[in-house]
Parts: structure tokens; sequence; C-alpha cells
């Protein structure tokens, strides 16, 4: 219609004499109404006065040019008084001529509640009516939520938008629009001074002549040195006359931490604005916000939530997620649990998924066909592809069909999130299993004594001790707001006592690494106290946090081993006594770390005199039996009292002792830790038995009732392990070999070689793995 020109596109494009009058014609079509801008309307006049192409393309459209420029002058003259461009009322209203810098570096809230984009703000009353309050005072009628992060601070600002776009509101402030000014995008893009201020100002000046804003500032304290570059003003020495003049409604939202670092430091910036402080909602209350929620987000993940998943998700994250606040960790718990629903019910058809692995290989094939240059053979496969989708998508769509109307219909009620995913993601989450217990996992925990036998071997009481209170805490009758448990094992040296709780980590946590352990030797002086929480503020290391609270911020379900708890300083119980009482302990930078989820055991070597000495302190029988061991407890306790003070002996939930082992115990210890070193030695394909006679060896050599089962594994390191190390290195026994170890009527270590060297059966009863 308007012709074509060259296929060559050259570099530079130049204007055409046609399109250089449109241009003049507009600048005088600007000159000619006042404005000092040429915008769209201009041009369109411009080319309306050019009899040109864009006439023909009108004139075949069958419309009046006459008519079309009466028009845009007629809208032109409605415009606001300050002569913006046309193009920003069209579809906008009169309020967007009159702030068009507010339009395009805020969002305008009133007009999404109007819209019903926003989501619905449940409670949260008296913070509202305090900010309408506060917005109705005369001057400085700035309100500036403050409170944790997560709590809901922007919520109540959508709320007041709703209220106000409802006409709930008083008359104070009926028909005034919430804008939420985004201060990035202010700054954005001023490169040179003056631009920022420029910016500003224009944009005070909208709000001054509208009269009917009121601006939302999030992270308020972001107005402290924005846009201050050398020699600038920043954006807060620029509003604060217009705050406390009145000319400028405010609200701020900012964090407690933020307020006190940033606007508590500016005496003038923060008596201008009046704080309303916005508390953590209850659990309760928590749960009225996720039920008015859910339809949102039943519409976006096209989910349906049960009562049961909101009031779990209220719950878990309360108890379980320490380190956020409510709502917000349970609305975050609500979308994700909805996520995972959906995408659980999103999967391929089984067929489908068969459908779908021919059609990468398939792919596959095509690929190497056209890599070969094979073009036949390419062009068949491309479509036995098309044909495989077209499979697949139909597969796809059906079962989508069959969904849609079992809901319909009533069949199914579709994906439901229930409590058991909310559990699913807390437990994602936080490490804690907070899922219902399975029958195995009842099984499991009914036989946790023998389990943990295995490894540990006497130490009955002990043993006992900890599988209670682990039950106790996986079935949830134990108190939430204290420590799963609390013990203090004492003993002497080498009885089990740390033994029992790495094996309690790799046992029920799952793995050895489920372990914080504190050598408290390393904090036998007083300025070592403060590694635990980390260092105060201006000392080396205050940005690396604690040894403690850091371990358990990272891992919250966790063994914690306080290891020889009686060297450490006396300073280190005075902080232990908030861990054993409420499970919580406040680190270096001010920040509360949960030992709720945690089992807390210390061991110690305090009174273990009491215990070789069979209980005899306070003249008590010591045979073992029958009031030997009421009193070798009871003087056990007696020690303790004199080492340790009260107040953090009251806190521990029990007092376990263990006593010294027998040499019967010695010798199934011995046979633990010789099926370690057969372990060690068939990861490099030698096969090892031990005799009987061996054994006898190692547990005599090995065997000291003051210094437990320590002994033995040197005596085992000194017996067997060097006498293997000594042959393998000689080439006596090398990979595939099997070899026996025995001992002779000297005490001395026989060790058997090969098999082709006419071995005894290995399996036979004189020999024990």
């Amino acid at each position: 219609m308007a012709g074509r020109g060259p296929g060559m596109v050259p570099m530079e494009i130049k204007f055409t004499p046609a399109a250089k009058n449109v241009l003049q014609a507009s600048e005088e079509e600007a000159h000619q109404l006042g404005h000092n801008y040429v915008g769209s309307e201009h041009l369109l006049l411009g080319l309306l006065r050019e009899h040109g192409a864009a006439l023909v393309v009108l004139k075949n459209f069958q419309a009046d040019p006459s008519n079309i420029r009466s028009e845009v002058i007629r809208m032109i003259s409605d415009t606001s008084e300050d002569h913006q461009p046309v193009s920003a009322a069209v579809g906008g209203g009169s309020s967007a001529t009159k702030i068009p810098t507010l339009e395009e570096y805020g969002t305008n809230l009133t007009k999404l509640a109007e819209e019903g984009k926003l989501d619905p703000v449940v409670g949260r009353q008296n913070q509202v009516d305090r900010v309408v309050q506060i917005l109705g005072r005369r001057t400085k009628n700035n309100p500036c939520l403050i409170g944790e992060p997560g709590v809901g601070k922007t919520a109540i600002a959508e709320g007041l938008a709703q209220r106000i776009a409802a006409g709930n509101v008083p008359e104070t402030i009926d028909g005034k629009t919430v804008i939420t000014l985004d201060m990035g995008l202010l700054v954005a893009g001023t490169k040179y001074r003056g631009e920022f201020e420029e910016r500003l100002k224009k944009l005070m000046d909208e709000v001054k002549q509208n009269g009917e804003i009121i601006l939302f500032l999030d992270e308020v304290h972001t107005l402290v040195g924005a846009g201050a570059a050398e020699g600038a003003i920043g954006a807060a020495n620029i509003l604060k006359p217009a705050l406390a003049r009145g000319e400028l409604q405010c609200i701020g939202a900012t964090t407690i931490d933020e307020y006190r670092k940033h606007i508590e430091k500016d005496p003038a910036l923060e008596r201008r604005f009046q704080p309303v402080k916005v508390p953590e909602p209850t659990v309760d209350e928590t749960i009225g916000i996720l039920k008015g929620l859910r339809e949102r987000y039943e519409i976006h993940h096209k989910v349906r939530y049960t009562d049961e998943s909101l009031i779990a998700a209220a719950r878990l994250s309360y108890q379980y997620i320490s380190d956020r606040f409510l709502p917000d960790k349970a609305i975050d718990l609500v979308d994700e649990a909805g996520s995972l629903v959906r995408l659980r019910n999103a999967q391929l058809p089984d067929e489908a998924k068969e459908l779908e692995m021919k059609l990468k290989e398939i792919m596959a094939e095509k690929n190497e066909a056209i890599r070969s240059q094979d073009f036949e053979k390419a062009g068949a496969l491309r479509g036995e592809e098309v044909e495989l989708k077209s499979e697949i998508m139909s597969l796809v769509d059906k079962s989508k069909e069959m969904s849609k109307a079992a809901v319909d219909s009533g069949e199914s009620p579709g994906p439901t999130v229930t409590e058991a995913d909310v559990q699913h993601i807390v437990s994602s989450w936080t490490g804690v299993p907070v899922e219902k217990v399975t029958v195995d996992e009842s099984s499991r925990l009914l036989a946790m004594e023998s389990s943990l036998h295995r490894r540990i071997v006497g130490q009955d009481e002990a043993v006992t001790a900890i599988s209670r209170a682990i039950r106790r805490a996986r079935v949830g009758l134990r108190d939430p707001r204290r420590p799963i448990a609390s013990f203090i094992f004492a003993g002497p040296t080498g009885v089990g006592k740390s033994e029992l709780a790495k094996a309690l980590a790799a046992y029920y946590y799952g793995s050895p690494e489920a372990m914080v352990r504190l050598d408290m030797s390393e904090f036998m002086e007083k300025h070592t106290v403060a590694k635990l929480v980390g260092s105060p503020p201006g000392y080396v290391g205050y940005a690396e946090g604690g040894q403690l609270t850091e371990a358990i911020r990272r891992r919250p379900y966790a063994v914690v081993l306080f290891d020889e708890v009686e060297k450490a300083h006396p300073d280190v119980f005075n902080m232990m006594l908030q861990i054993l009482d409420d499970g919580r302990l406040t680190d270096s930078k001010g920040r509360t770390v949960d030992f709720k989820n945690s089992l807390i055991i210390m061991t110690s070597n305090v009174g273990s005199g009491v215990i070789e000495k069979g209980g005899r302190q306070l003249g008590f029988a010591g045979d073992g039996g029958g009031d030997g061991g009421y009193g070798m407890i009871k003087n056990m306790v007696e020690e303790m009292k004199r080492y340790f003070r009260p107040e953090f002996l009251n806190r521990l939930d029990e007092m376990i002792v263990f006593r010294q082992l027998t040499k019967m115990e010695v010798k199934e210890i011995a046979g633990i830790m010789l099926a370690e070193v057969t372990g060690r030695i068939g990861g490099k394909g030698i096969g090892l038995q031990v005799t009987e006679r061996f054994k006898e060896l190692v547990v005599e050599q090995g065997f000291d009732p003051s210094y437990g089962a320590r002994p033995l594994r040197r005596a085992i390191m000194r017996l067997l392990e060097d006498t293997l190390t000594d042959k393998m290195l000689a080439g006596e026994i090398c990979a595939g070999d099997s070899v026996i170890v025995d001992a002779d009527g000297d005490g001395n270590v026989v060790v058997v070689g090969r098999r082709s060297a006419g071995l005894p059966d290995l399996k036979s009863p004189a020999f024990t793995v």
C-alpha cells in the first residue's frame, strides 16, 4: 500500500524529506499549543498536515483527517493544566495525568485493591485503626510500622488500601490513594548530581498538588542516605520539612533492628514518624490468617487445603522453625506444600512415561543420523518423533480430562494438601522428623535398647534412660519448651560415656555427624567462655559467631555432647542454665538459638574414685548387689553436689552413673573392636579371623578396671594391627589371602598364612570372627 524499498537495509537509515516535514510540523503544533515537548499526539497532528502515505491509509479506512485533528486537540485541552503527554491520560483516568512521576516510580495499592489483586488481610484491626488515627492528625501524621521480618507490616498497608477501596474508613482519609514508592527505582539512573533531588522534588510537588496521596515507604530506613552522593542532600533530609508540616502523608515500615540502626540515629527524622508496633501474631491468629488466604493459594496451585493442613502449618512452624516469624513462615509452608502436591499430581501417566523414554531414544538416533549425514534415516525418524509427541500429548490431555471430570462429578476431590504434606516440608527444612510414627519406626523405637547394646556393652541404666527420652520425644509427650532430654553421664574413664552419645547419633539421628561435640577442656579459662556464643562486638572473631550457637543453628536436631564437663570454667555452667531449662541461648549478635530439638549429654569423671572403691565411701556394702548399688549412686550424687552447684544439677533430667566394666563385658567389647579391624582389613581384600585363644590374650593384656576399655584398644593395636602391618609390608600377606590370628601357650601371636598352605576350615567352631 505504501510501497516497498530495496531488499538491502543500509547501516544508517536517513530521514526522507517527507519524514523531516512531519517532524517539523509536529514541533510547530507543539509550539502553537504552548507545550515544551513533542509527544505522540503532536506527531499525529504533524502526520495529518503532510500529504503522504499516512493520509492515504486513513482515507482507505474511511477516516476523516479533519475530525481526527479536532478530536486530538480536544483531548489535549482536557488534560491537566501541567500539559503532561496525552498518552499518560489515555485509559488512566484523571489521576494518572496529575501524578505521572508517582505512577512511574510507585504502585497504586488502592487501585490494586479495587481490582481485587491484593491478598485479604485477616486480623490486624488494632494496627490498621492506629494507622488511620495517626493519619488523621494535622501535623506529623506519619505512622511507622515497626516489627520483626515477616509479621505482616506490608499487609497492614495493603489492609488500609482495601479499607479505602471499600469505603470503610473515616472521612479524614476517605477517597485517598495509597501508593507504595520504590526507592530503588527512584534512585536508579541518576548519574549526575541533582538528578535524584530533582526527581524527588517533582514527586513531592505532585503529592502536594493532588492532596489525596498517602505514600507507603516499605523499608523506610533506605531513605537515610538514599541518593546522597558527595555534596548532595539525602532523601530523608529533603522529606523532613514536608513530613513535619503535614504536607506529605507517609506510612513507613521497617524492622526493629533497622529502625534502631538508621532511624533512631537521626532524631530529627525519628520525631516526624509515630511508631506503631506490629507484634508477631499468635498461633490461633495465624490459623485465621491462613484460612483467609486459603482460596488464593488453592486457585494458584489448583489444589485443596484441608483445615488440618493449615492448623499443622501454624503449629509446626511455631514449634520447629525458630529463626523466622509468624505468619510468614506458616504461609511459606502452605505455599510449598501446595507446590509439592501439584508437582506430585502433574507427573506423566505411566504409558506416557514409556513413550517419553522411546522419544528420547529416537531423538538421539535422529541426531546421530544427521551427524553422519544420513538424511533419509533422519527424515524417517523425524516422522516417528512427531507421531510420538502427538501420542504423548493426547495421553496427557486425556489424563487431565479424566481428572477434571472426576473432580466436577464429586467422585474425587482432586489434589489435596494434607497434614502429612506439611509435616514432610517441615522435616525437609529442619531435619527434624515430625511425621507421624510409622509401624516400622514404632518397632524400631521399642527395640532401641537392644540396638544400642550391639555397640554399648553393659550400662543398662544409661541405655534405658536414653531410649525412654527418645521415645517420649518422638511420640510427642515431652515438654515442647525444653530440650528432648538432658543427662549427665558420670563414671570412670573408658566405660562408654562418649561412645553411647556417638551410638545414639548414628542410630536414631541417622548419622554419626549429627552430633555437636565440645571438649570442655578447651573452655577452662574465663576468656574462652565467649567462644560458645561468639565474641562481643568490637573483638576479633565477632562476625564468625559462636562454636555452639552456630552449630545448632545449622543443625538443630542433634546430640550436643559436652565432654568432660567438670573441666570447664564455672561461667560455662551459668550459660548452660537457660539451655537446660528453656531450651534457648542468645548469641553475641542477639539471635536466639533453639535447643528444643536437641539432646543434651554431659560426661564427667567426677566421683569415679567412689566407683573404683565400690561405693564404700559412706560405709555401704561393696559387693555390687542389694544396697551396694544404691550406696554407690548416693555417694556419686554427693560427690556431684560438692562439685556442681544445685541450680545446675536441679535442671538435669537424670544423672546416670556408669559402673566399671567386668572382665566378661571387656571380652564382649573386644569382639566388637576385633570386628572393626576385620572390616578395615577386609576392605583391602584380605580375610581375617581370630581364635578364641587370641581373644583371651587380648582381654588379659587389655583389661584394667581403673581405665575401662581404652587399654583394650591399645592391646588390639599392639597385638593385632602391628603384627598384620609387619606381615603386609614383608609381602607375607597380600590381597586375596585369608589369615588366622592365634596365640601360643607363651602368649605370643601366631599368624597362619594363606589358604593355599592348607589352612583349617575357616568356618570351624574353633575360630571366631
